[in-house]
């Protein structure tokens, strides 16, 4: 028990914090949409709850992600938290097919609904609660990847480096950009169906919101699966790269492979040195380099083979790659 506590500790704060906030929206939109009957209000609340649902998913993922390796599975359980992702985006697939469905079914048989001072209200609380929330991913973004940030350059940074952030923060920040988004169109759709004929707008809003989420499946799926099968991080193997080649005693590197799994780094380096050094000097090589690239962000294990030089450059820095 004492074990689970500790790893929960470790768990993404946003995914949780957008987890509660979630809920309490969720029933407030609920509690409006049967008081109401609101159409716009029924697809924000299946928004609202499924939000909900998937991000304490994600926050268990996330926290079970760091559990240590064990005898059993002694490559750790980084990957964990990719799989947690993509059960939790079929949540928020049914609950997109269901509010496109009811929004379909409003814009053939449209009705007017009551209630518009209280949807409103509750769609603008709402709205502002998933502002704050978005603000929030938005800091843990620039967190995962350490950047400093203030004001405006806030949101300009995070979404320059969205697809650096954590798998969970990056499926917070999208389901709530989603959503601040969704909340802002049913407040116009129940306007609309207030003072105009156009009672199918809120219909319309409905299908609409629904087809956000449908995006915001798709892409988190197709992230988390390549997580799960082990995705190279290019990035940081240009970094590591040059930090290896900046030692003086490397020659060469003949293969470098950087492994993503969930938040979890797993390094593969192949080097080449001059044969004439003797072991003892070649495993203080493999030792100063093992203690640099551990020190790297979301590193968990290093491994280093060392082979003589062969005097063939293998390795090119990013910018020569990039122009070849």
């Amino acid at each position: 028990m004492g074990e689970l506590v500790q790893l929960l500790k470790k768990g993404n704060k946003s995914a949780f914090l957008a987890a509660i906030i979630n809920t309490i929206i969720a029933i407030i939109k609920g509690a409006a949409f049967l008081f109401t009957g609101n159409v716009a209000m029924f697809a924000e609340t299946m928004h609202s709850l499924g939000d909900a649902a998937n991000q304490f998913f994600v926050f268990i993922g996330s926290a079970l992600s760091k559990k240590a390796p064990t005898e059993k599975y002694p490559n750790g359980f980084g990957r964990l938290v990719n799989l947690v992702l993509l059960g939790a985006v079929l949540i928020v697939g049914i609950m997109a097919f269901e509010t496109v469905k009811e929004g379909y079914h409003h814009i053939v048989h449209p009705t007017e609904s009551s209630g518009f001072l209280i949807n409103i209200l509750v769609l603008a609380l709402a709205t502002i609660l998933e502002t704050f929330v978005l603000f929030k991913a938005m800091k843990e973004i620039l967190h995962d990847i350490e950047i400093e940030a203030k004001g405006l350059q806030v949101f300009t940074q995070a979404f320059a480096n969205l697809n650096r952030a954590k798998p969970a923060t990056k499926l917070v920040f999208m389901e709530d950009m989603v959503a601040t988004l969704g909340g802002l169109l049913a407040i116009i759709a129940v306007v609309l169906g207030h003072y105009t004929p156009l009672h199918q707008a809120e219909g319309a809003a409905s299908i609409l919101i629904g087809f956000m989420m449908l995006f915001v499946v798709g892409r988190v799926f197709l992230d988390n699966a390549a997580g799960v099968i082990g995705q190279a991080d290019e990035e940081m193997e240009n970094k590591i790269g040059v930090m290896v080649m900046e030692d003086p005693d490397v020659k060469d590197i003949q293969d470098i492979t950087v492994i993503k799994e969930g938040e979890d780094l797993h390094v593969e380096l192949e080097i080449e040195i001059d044969p004439k050094l003797t072991v003892a000097a070649a495993d203080d090589i493999k030792d100063r380099l093992e203690e640099k690239i551990m020190a790297e962000k979301g590193v968990v294990d290093v491994t280093i083979e060392i082979d003589e030089a062969d005097d063939v450059m293998t390795w090119k820095k990013p910018e020569q790659t990039q122009q070849t």
